[in-house]
C-alpha cells in the first residue's frame, strides 16, 4: 500500500544468512493493487515472475554474496541489497533485453502486415459503413509531423537550457528521428501485444531497456562524454526516451480501446478523435499528479529536496532505466551481468518454445526477467494474486454463469488497482497539506503488532472479496 497508517505494516522484509557468507532475503508488500494485477495477468505470467524471484533470491544473490562476502558484519544486510541492486538487477536487464529482441523479431511480420492493412483500409470508405472508416492518411501524416515538431522543440529547449547548448542542434537532429523510428517500433510492438493479450502483458519495460541503451549510445557517440557534461547527456537521453515511452503507453491504451470498439461496432474514426482528446486531457492532468507525488513522497535516487515523507517511492523501472543510461554514457555498465542475463534469457526462450510446442503451457521469458530485476515487494503480491485469480477463474468456470463470474473477478481486480492508486494520491495530498508523512497515524511508528495486523488485514480483505464474488457465482 502506498500509505502508512501506523497501525498495520504495509510490508515486511528481512535479509538472512543462508550458509557461510551467502545471503538471501524477502520483502513482501501487502498491496491489493499488485494482488489485483496478478489476478489480471494470469497464472502463467505469475509463475514466470515467481521463477524470476527464485533465480534472483534463491540463486544469484546467495551465490554472489558468497563470492563477494561482506567485510563488515554489521553491514551484512546492506551488502546483500547492494549486490542485488548493482549486479543481480542487471542480470534481469539482460534477460529482459533478449526477451524483448525475440518479441520484436516474432512480431515484426504481423505488425508490418497490420500497418499495411490499416493504411489501405483508412481510405476504403466505399461501403459507407462507419466501421470501415479511419482518419485519413493526410490527417495521420499531419498529426505525426506536428508531434515530431513538438518533440524537436522540447529536445532543443532542454539542451539549450544547459551546458549542452553548443550541441543543441545536433542533439535535436538525433532526437527527432530517434523518436520517430524507435517510437514507431515500440508503439507498434507494445500496442500489438496490448490488443492481442492485454496491456498488463505489454513488454514496455523490455523494449524500453533497448530504447534507452540505443539512445544513450547514439548520444555518447555524437557528443564526447566528459565529467562535466556526462550527467547532462544522461538527462537528455532519459528525456528523449521518455517521449518514446509515452508513445508506447499511449499505444497500449489506444489499441485496447480500438479493439473494444471493434467488438461493439464503433466507428474507428470517431474513436480516434476521442483518443486524441483523451491524450490531450491526460497531458493536462498527469503533470500535477506527478508533482504532488514528488512533493509528498519523492522518488528513490532523486535529490528529493523539500519532500515530506521519509520513504520515497521506489520507482524500480525508472531506477533501472537511469542506471543503464549512466552506465552506457559513463562506460561503467556491468556487461558481464547483462551477458549472464542474456544467456538466461536465451535458455528461457527455448524452454518457453518447448512448452508451447508440447501444449503444456508457457513460461514467458519477459515475465521471468521482470521477476529478476523488480524488487520482491513489487512482484510477490502479483504472484499470489495470479495463483488466487486462477483458482477463482476455475471456480467461476464451474458456475451457472461462467462469463458473468469471470467478468466480476476482472472488475474487482481492476477495482483493487484503481482504489489503492487513488487512495495513494489522496494520501499524498494529505501529506503535503499537513506536512506529515503519516497524516492518518493512530499509533506510534514502533507499534509492535503492525506486521501481524498488516498480514491479517490484507488476508482478511482478500478472503472477504473473493467470498463475496463466489456468492454471486453459484455452482451448477
Amino acid at each position: 500500500m502506498l500509505f502508512r497508517s501506523r497501525v498495520a505494516a504495509a510490508e515486511v522484509s528481512s535479509v538472512f544468512r543462508v550458509a557461510g557468507q551467502a545471503a538471501s532475503g524477502y520483502d513482501i508488500a501487502w498491496s491489493l493493487a499488485l494482488f489485483g494485477a496478478g489476478h489480471l495477468v494470469g497464472l502463467e505470467v505469475g509463475v514466470a515472475m515467481a521463477a524470476g524471484l527464485l533465480i534472483a533470491w534463491a540463486g544469484a544473490v546467495p551465490i554472489l554474496t558468497a563470492l563477494q562476502p561482506a567485510t563488515d558484519v554489521a553491514a551484512f544486510a546492506d551488502h546483500a541489497m547492494r549486490i542485488w541492486s548493482t549486479q543481480v538487477r542487471f542480470i534481469g536487464a539482460g534477460t529482459i533485453a533478449v526477451s524483448a529482441i525475440w518479441t520484436l523479431a516474432t512480431l515484426a511480420k504481423p505488425v508490418i502486415g497490420g500497418l499495411v492493412h490499416t493504411l489501405r483500409a483508412s481510405s476504403a470508405t466505399a461501403t459507407g459503413d462507419d466501421r470501415d472508416r479511419d482518419l485519413s492518411p493526410a490527417w495521420i501524416v499531419t498529426l505525426a509531423i506536428a508531434c515530431l515538431v513538438v518533440a524537436g522543440w522540447l529536445a532543443f529547449s532542454f539542451a539549450r537550457a544547459t551546458a549542452l547548448a553548443p550541441h543543441a542542434v545536433l542533439l535535436t537532429a538525433i532526437a527527432v528521428p530517434f523518436v520517430f523510428i524507435v517510437g514507431f517500433l515500440i508503439a507498434g510492438v507494445a500496442g500489438y501485444m496490448a490488443g492481442l493479450i492485454g496491456a498488463s502483458n505489454s513488454p514496455i519495460s523490455g523494449i524500453g531497456i533497448l530504447g534507452i541503451v540505443t539512445c544513450a549510445s547514439i548520444v555518447s557517440l555524437a557528443v564526447t562524454p566528459t565529467p562535466e557534461n556526462r550527467p547532462l547527456l544522461v538527462a537528455f537521453a532519459l528525456f528523449v526516451t521518455a517521449i518514446v515511452f509515452a508513445c508506447a503507453t499511449i499505444s497500449n491504451d489506444n489499441l485496447q480501446d480500438l479493439k473494444t470498439g471493434q467488438l461493439v461496432g464503433a466507428s474507428p474514426m470517431k474513436q480516434q478523435i476521442a483518443l486524441i482528446v483523451g491524450v490531450a486531457a491526460g497531458a493536462a492532468v498527469i503533470p500535477s499528479v506527478l508533482n504532488l507525488l514528488a512533493k509528498a513522497y519523492g522518488f528513490a535516487g532523486a535529490a528529493n529536496i523539500g519532500v515530506v515523507a521519509q520513504n520515497p517511492l521506489p520507482a524500480p523501472q525508472a531506477t533501472l532505466i537511469s542506471a543503464l543510461a549512466k552506465g552506457v554514457i559513463g562506460g561503467s555498465l556491468d556487461w558481464k551481468m547483462i551477458g549472464i542475463g542474456a544467456v538466461i534469457g536465451a535458455a528461457l526462450i527455448v524452454i518457453d518454445a518447448a512448452l508451447r510446442a508440447t501444449k503444456k503451457g508457457s513460461l514467458p521469458p519477459l515475465a521471468v526477467g521482470i521477476g529478476i530485476y523488480l524488487p520482491m515487494s513489487a512482484t510477490f503480491a502479483v504472484v499470489v494474486g495470479a495463483i488466487v485469480g486462477d483458482w477463482y477463474n476455475r471456480r467461476a468456470a464451474a458456475s451457472r454463469a461462467p462469463a458473468r463470474a469471470e467478468r466480476l473477478g476482472t472488475l474487482v481486480a481492476s477495482g483493487m488497482i484503481v482504489g489503492e492508486s487513488l487512495f495513494g494520491v489522496v494520501n499524498a495530498g494529505l501529506i503535503v497539506a499537513f506536512s506529515n508523512d503519516a497524516p492518518i497515524a493512530l499509533v506510534p511508528e514502533t507499534f509492535a503488532p503492525a506486521n501481524l495486523l498488516g498480514l491479517l488485514g490484507f488476508t482478511g480483505l482478500v478472503v472477504w472479496l473473493y467470498r463475496w464474488m463466489l456468492k454471486r457465482a453459484p455452482a451448477r
